[in-house]
């Protein structure tokens, strides 16, 4: 799917604030991730060929898949994947997303996440989005320092979104052999 970064720009571009940051009654919004990423997904949605051989599905949960289970993959439940349901040997991409917010917890365990499916399981791309508004630095110098703890990190193309009414960017890429 040559298409998937343009797909994924255009899609980031369309998402409004109150998905960017959810607005709490009595408080000031807040970063949620699965606010974020189920409108990701409608806006993914909406421009998906109808004639391509991969599909978006967001959420699945892969603890009970007859070929990952053997993988001890049962704590990976990647954001977005696409690929050819029912067939492994169509596996394009998986995508995790987090907001600047995150704790160094959850992003360990998504780049163990995108890591066993891209090595492992033969995804042809793995994608992290990370959302959120102001400086990145930090977060990306969390990224480095964990993505240095995984053994044979495969590429992992990281990407932000930094506010709404822009469109995500690819900036760099995570690759240790």
């Amino acid at each position: 799917m040559n298409n998937l970064g343009d797909l994924l720009a255009s899609a980031t571009a369309d998402i409004g604030h109150e998905y960017f940051q959810l607005p709490i009654h009595g408080g000031g919004p807040v970063y949620r991730e699965r606010v974020y990423c189920y409108e990701l997904y409608h806006q993914m949605r909406r421009r998906w060929p109808d004639d391509g051989p991969f599909r978006l599905n967001g959420e699945v949960d892969k603890a009970a898949h007859p070929v990952l289970s053997r993988l001890d993959a049962s704590y990976a439940k990647p954001d977005l994947v696409v690929h050819g349901p029912g067939d492994m040997g169509r596996n394009h991409a998986i995508i995790e997303v987090k907001s600047r917010m995150a704790d160094a917890e959850g992003v360990a365990k998504d780049i163990r996440t995108l890591s066993l499916f891209r090595r492992r399981v033969g995804y042809e791309r793995a994608i992290y989005l990370i959302y959120g508004h102001g400086s990145l630095d930090r977060f990306f110098q969390r990224i480095n320092r964990l993505a240095a703890e995984v053994a044979e990190l495969p590429a992992i193309e990281v990407w932000a979104h930094q506010a709404q009414g822009s469109p995500a960017r690819h900036l760099f890429d995570l690759y240790r052999p």
